[in-house]
């Protein structure tokens, strides 16, 4: 009989989320914004951490190992998240993320706000209030950053979690398509933290996307879930290599939520679940590889469990503090058993 108490589980897969996100986005930090073709050029076939390329649009000057802004947005979430407790104050969550620009930018970074989230700014400095600026928002920065919420949240009911997503979303990305996108990331890396293996959690997250494919503002957009149960059908029994020219050539790999988060969940049954090898094929890709592989591993992360992550790579991860990382694991697990008990 094993000494592993439920709770120990769950931190360890919790955990596994939010390293594991770290190790897919810090493998695509030099490959993003290239084409698969540039990347066999610049790089060859990326499977290390390796230094950007001195003229890379956005990571040029980055150690290898670094993470971005996936990385830091996200445990910019479970910051607000652990601050606010059941209340999610919009307000608060936008100037934090104000902050951080304005921090990565004396820093010297290139990689800032995306799209949606920039537009949503500009829109409540012009007196829009922060809970209605995201409804134009469409792009992949919501479900690059839910894992917060797919902690803090249990996997059941759906409603009370896509509730919660859409809520987090409002400021800026409150449509359908971002919505559902981040629903279905959130709920797979949910069911993973509640014992689910990853293509339970992967049919999980499919259910989330159906159910939440009217919440928000509607937007002109491919069904979310349809396309991840499309995309992860296409690369069934592919190889590495076949998976890749499948994803890149017919799923795409944009920010758009409608490519990006059906590529991430196709890249977890490439590699079968394994949580480095999701990170690998995602970093090969081209376009937003950062995010698919942060997307990607977390989910494989969270099914897999911070245990079994190889530690060497987490060994080599820079630009995070895993005790800080732990500690808002913990507190993002406190609102879990909260949700949980608040339910009766």
């Amino acid at each position: 009989m094993s000494d592993v108490t439920a709770d120990e589980t769950q931190f360890d897969r919790a955990l596994g989320a939010l390293m594991g996100g770290a190790l897919g986005d810090a493998l695509g930090m030099p490959t993003q914004l290239l084409s698969a073709a540039a990347i066999r050029r610049a790089y060859g076939f990326v499977d290390r951490f390796i230094d950007p390329a001195g003229d890379h649009p956005v990571s040029r000057g980055l150690p290898a190992g670094m993470i971005t802004d996936d990385t830091e947005q996200t445990l910019l979430l479970a910051q607000e998240l652990v601050t606010g407790g059941e209340r999610f104050d919009h307000a608060a969550w936008v100037e934090r993320l104000l902050a951080w620009e304005t921090d990565v930018k004396a820093r010297g970074s290139y990689d800032l706000l995306g799209p949606s989230t920039k537009r949503a700014i500009d829109l409540i400095r012009a007196g829009t209030p922060a809970k209605e600026a995201g409804r134009e928002g469409t792009t992949n920065g919501a479900a690059m950053r839910i894992a917060p919420v797919a902690i803090a949240m249990p996997a059941e009911p759906l409603t009370a979690l896509i509730d919660k997503v859409a809520e987090t979303c409002a400021a800026t990305h409150a449509t359908t398509v971002a919505i559902a996108a981040a629903s279905a990331v959130a709920a797979a890396v949910s069911a993973a933290i509640d014992g689910a293996d990853w293509n339970a959690a992967a049919e999980h997250g499919i259910a989330a996307a159906i159910r939440a494919r009217e919440v928000g503002a509607w937007t002109a957009a491919p069904d979310i879930a349809s396309r991840i149960r499309w995309a992860r059908d296409l690369v069934s029994g592919q190889s590495e290599e076949a998976a890749i020219a499948s994803i890149v050539d017919l799923v795409g790999t944009s920010v758009a939520s409608q490519e990006s988060v059906p590529a991430a969940f196709a890249v977890v049954v490439a590699a079968k679940g394994d949580p480095w090898r999701v990170a690998v094929i995602a970093a090969n890709l081209g376009g937003d590889t950062d995010t698919i592989g942060a997307i990607a591993a977390t989910m494989a992360g969270a099914a897999s469990g911070f245990a079994k992550l190889p530690a060497e790579r987490v060994a080599e991860l820079r630009g995070l503090d895993i005790a800080e990382v732990k500690r808002l694991a913990e507190g993002l697990l406190r609102l879990r058993g909260a949700a949980r008990g608040a339910r009766g």
